[in-house]
């Protein structure tokens, strides 16, 4: 019980960083939250932890956070901010991954206690990495397609639920299936690997009808960079 109730307050906390960042940085800070949100998700996902009887992976509110990010971008700033967003996140975690794994090759000193504490964390990246990166190429970029499509006939304001949930639903999918058959097939039990495979999903699939109304929120924030229209599809 103690995961699932913490698993709540993290989730508001993550979503309430989320809105924290773009109300006080703008769309500086929905750049700085891809770069952030790709590699702490990346992270996380090396715990594993058990809900409702079943073994899931952390980091799945963070990443459908950057669903958020990218169909906030979409909203206010065009399909063209959304991909330079996308690309931003690539390189974020492309350098994240080299830097650590330069780290892993220096040799530690005989008293360091980081270095077993670094490998378990960074050991799995490259292959995490080549996953997520496959997954997130292949989501987003599919994301912000379907977010201006599905834009197209529901274009009203108060139908943003419809673009959000419509766009990161589909796309969410595609990119549970890719990013687990990359990263997690033999590490674990075919039966865990499932398990992961369908709670990561229909935990993505919650948490993005449960961000809505942030998104929401988000939208509604003003800044001076904000422009009177959307930018060229």
């Amino acid at each position: 019980m103690f995961n699932i109730g913490w698993g709540i307050f993290y989730m508001l906390v993550n979503f309430s960083f989320f809105l924290l960042c773009y109300k006080l940085f703008g769309k500086k800070g929905l750049y700085a939250w891809i770069g952030v949100a790709t590699v702490v998700a990346n992270i996380q996902v090396v715990k594993t932890v058990e809900m409702f009887g079943i073994v899931m992976t952390l980091g799945n509110t963070m990443y459908v956070s950057l669903y958020l990010t990218s169909d906030l971008l979409n909203e206010k700033f065009g399909r063209q901010e959304a991909k330079k967003a996308v690309w931003f996140g690539f390189f974020t975690l492309i350098m994240t991954t080299i830097l650590m794994q330069m780290v892993l090759a220096f040799q530690p000193q005989e008293t360091d206690i980081a270095q077993g504490s670094l490998e378990t964390i960074f050991g799995l990246m490259p292959r995490l990495a080549l996953g997520s990166l496959t997954a997130y190429f292949v989501s987003q970029f599919l994301d912000v397609r379907l977010y201006a499509w599905i834009r197209k006939f529901y274009p009203k304001r108060n139908q943003l639920w419809i673009r959000n949930n419509g766009s990161t639903m589909v796309s969410s999918f595609v990119d549970t299936v890719i990013f687990c058959s990359i990263a997690f097939i033999g590490e674990y039990s075919l039966q865990v690997w499932f398990e992961i495979l369908l709670t990561t999903y229909v935990f993505k699939f919650v948490l993005t009808a449960v961000g809505t109304p942030f998104l929401y929120i988000a939208r509604n924030f003003r800044h001076e960079e904000d422009e009177p229209s959307i930018a060229p599809q």
